[in-house]
């Protein structure tokens, strides 16, 4: 059973670009839904929330960075002051930096890749529950990667990265699960997105488009995840490209 989000609040990272922008789009198209955006980037930032606007969703925007526990608290405070709620929380923000063998992978871009997609993550939920908490309902969404589940050369650090936000969010669901707050994994394939302009090493992936996992289609799987009726989890999200080939170690 799947019901409007009219009238609720999302917030959602990393919409600058791909699987964010797509999904922020679908909310505003679909619902009107009342967005809070965050992307470090102010021109695509702004592009976005100027296209939900036109959609008709009221939005809020917080230019920053996710690695800094300030750009939540102001996530968090938009949502109060405007709406005094948070319906959602979809953590998209993330980006594998730099793929390269292990000895060329140095400690300081192990350490911006985990800050980037492991603690941005835990930050982010750490500020918003005490939130869901009181209200007693929400849903929490963050992302990992087909690298949590396949093993690719020079993809090591990313991956950990990410098998660790897998990790967290399964302990997550068994904290607030007693509280009515669902939390839920992403598990994207690749895609031609801005991923790969963000990321050193990484080109873009040659095959068949039309075959291609897009942002569109995670934008429908999780706008379809928060629509869901109260009592009702989707704990795991996996949508992998036809073009990509995910068998192997």
């Amino acid at each position: 059973m799947a019901e409007s989000l009219s009238g609720k609040v999302a917030v959602i990272s990393g919409v600058g670009s791909g699987f964010g922008k797509a999904t922020a789009e679908k909310f505003a198209a679909e619902d009107q839904v009342n967005l809070v955006l965050i992307d470090r980037n102010k021109g695509s930032l702004a592009a976005t929330a100027e296209a939900c606007r036109a959609s008709g969703s009221q939005v809020v925007t917080i230019p920053g960075d996710v690695t800094k526990l300030e750009t939540f608290e102001l996530a968090l405070e938009a949502c109060l002051e405007n709406w005094d709620r948070v319906d959602f929380l979809i953590n998209y923000a993330g980006g594998a930096l730099k793929v390269a063998p292990v000895e060329e992978m140095d400690d300081e871009i192990n350490q911006k890749i985990m800050d980037l997609n492991l603690t941005s993550t835990i930050m982010s939920c750490r500020t918003f529950t005490p939130q869901f908490k009181k209200q007693k309902f929400g849903k929490i969404l963050n992302v990992s990667s087909a690298c949590d589940r396949r093993s690719w050369p020079g993809w090591s650090v990313y991956s950990a990265a990410k098998a660790a936000v897998n990790a967290f969010t399964r302990c997550l669901y068994t904290e607030l699960r007693p509280h009515g707050i669902c939390v839920g994994l992403v598990v994207p394939g690749g895609s031609n997105t801005g991923f790969q302009s963000a990321a050193a090493g990484v080109e873009d992936f040659e095959w068949d488009e039309s075959l291609a996992v897009r942002p569109e289609h995670f934008a429908d799987m999780v706008y379809q995840t928060c629509a869901l009726t109260m009592g009702g989890c989707v704990t795991e999200v996996v949508v992998y490209g036809l073009a990509q080939d995910v068998s192997g170690y």
